[in-house]
C-alpha cells in the first residue's frame, strides 16, 4: 500500500502540519499575554498578581517559548526542503515566505532572548517577595523591556500572517529580477531592523494600548504589501 505522507513530499506536509500546530500555540499565547492576561494585570491588587506571576505565568510561558521554537524549527526546515525542489528566491514565492520567515525569526528571537530572560527575573522577584523578602534589582526596568518585546511581536505578527498566507495563496501578478529583488529585501529588511531596534531599546509609543498595536501592525501589513507590489517587475 502506498502512503502519501512517507514520501519527500508527505514529509513537507508533515512539517507544515507541526508548523501551523507550535504557531498557533506560539501566536495564541501572545494574543493571550497582550489582550488578556496585561489588561487583567492592571485591574487586580499586588497580592493577586504575585500569585498568578508565580503560579499562572510560568505555565503560560512554557506553552509560549516552545510554542516558538518549533514554529522556527519545523520553518527552517521547510524552506531548505522546499529549495531543494528548485524554486527560485526571486519568485514572488521566494520574496513572500522570505519576509515572512525574517519576520517570524526576529519574533522567536524576542521571545527567547529578551522576553523569557527578563520573566524569569519577574517570577523569581514574585517568589522571592512572597516569601517574606525584597524585590531583586530591576525588576521594574526587566518587565518594561519584556513589555515593549511582546508589544512589538504583537505588531510584527500582522504582517507575519499575511505574508505566511500570502505566500501561497497571493499571486503576485510579476516576479522580481536583481536589482528589485535585492530592493524590496533591503527595504523592507530596514524597516524591520528600526523596529526591532525599538523592541530592544525604545519604548512604547503607540504601542501601549491594544487598540494601537492592532493599527500598527494592520498600517506595518499594508505598508509592506504596497511595498512589494511596488518593487515587482
Amino acid at each position: 500500500m502506498h502512503l502519501s505522507l512517507f514520501t519527500p513530499d508527505g514529509a513537507l506536509f508533515f512539517l507544515r502540519w507541526i508548523h501551523v500546530f507550535a504557531g498557533i500555540i506560539w501566536i495564541g499565547m501572545l494574543y493571550y499575554f497582550n489582550f488578556v492576561q496585561g489588561e487583567f494585570f492592571k485591574e487586580i491588587d499586588a497580592g493577586v498578581k504575585g500569585i498568578c506571576t508565580q503560579k499562572l505565568v510560568p505555565r503560560a510561558l512554557f506553552w509560549f517559548r516552545w510554542g516558538a521554537m518549533i514554529t522556527f524549527i519545523s520553518g527552517l526546515l521547510i524552506i531548505t526542503g522546499t529549495m531543494h525542489t528548485g524554486v527560485p528566491l526571486k519568485s514572488a514565492w521566494g520574496v513572500l515566505i522570505l519576509i515572512g520567515s525574517g519576520i517570524g525569526t526576529l519574533m522567536w528571537f524576542n521571545v527567547w532572548f529578551v522576553i523569557w530572560p527578563a520573566q524569569k527575573v519577574i517570577i523569581a522577584s514574585a517568589v522571592q517577595v512572597a516569601s517574606g523578602g525584597q524585590a531583586l534589582p530591576g525588576v521594574a526596568d526587566k518587565a518594561s523591556r519584556a513589555w515593549v518585546a511582546s508589544r512589538s511581536n504583537v505588531m510584527f505578527s500582522l504582517p507575519l500572517l499575511f505574508f505566511m498566507g500570502a505566500a501561497r495563496h497571493l499571486i503576485l501578478s510579476r516576479n522580481f529580477d536583481t536589482v528589485s529583488y535585492w530592493s524590496v529585501v533591503g527595504s523592507i529588511g530596514g524597516i524591520f531592523l528600526l523596529l526591532e531596534l525599538n523592541a530592544l531599546k525604545g519604548k512604547l509609543g503607540p504601542l501601549q494600548t491594544v487598540k494601537g498595536v492592532i493599527h500598527c501592525g494592520v498600517v506595518l501589513t499594508l505598508a509592506i504589501y504596497l511595498l512589494v507590489e511596488a518593487t515587482t517587475l
